[in-house]
């Protein structure tokens, strides 16, 4: 698999698009990451790590209110073929502020909200609303 974090939004995507409660996807520190960031922000309502295979699995339960899902989009923006960096004074405004961009810093993810305030830029990951 040539870009993880693009199938992990992808999983989400459709799994929320399909009504389902719960999605897995293959493990790692990264995407752990970007879960809870996830639950953070109020996309998801919870994930716990599973370790069946020889990798382990992270099991997502999508949040959604009033039968739609509470997360509407998700887009990759930085990708393995054109990455994508940000200093603090350009990192971007998702929906006006509605959402969020995630940005990989030197100091871990962070949401780019976040990273505004501890004054620091990275690699905008993507963006979720």
């Amino acid at each position: 698999m040539t870009d993880p974090i693009s199938d992990f939004l992808t999983r989400i995507r459709n799994a929320s698009q399909a009504g389902h409660r719960l999605v897995d996807v293959p493990a790692s520190k990264m995407k752990e990451g970007l879960a809870d960031i996830l639950k953070d922000q109020g996309f998801i309502e919870a994930y716990e790590r599973v370790n069946e295979g020889p990798q382990g699995l992270i099991r997502m339960k999508l949040r959604y209110v009033d039968g739609s899902p509470a997360m509407l989009g998700l887009r990759r923006v930085s990708r393995p073929g054109l990455r994508r960096y940000a200093g603090v004074t350009e990192l971007p405004r998702v929906r006006n502020g509605l959402g969020i961009a995630v940005i990989s810093t030197s100091h871990g993810l962070m949401t780019d909200k976040e990273a505004r305030r501890r004054n620091v830029g990275g690699e905008v990951l993507c963006y979720v609303w």
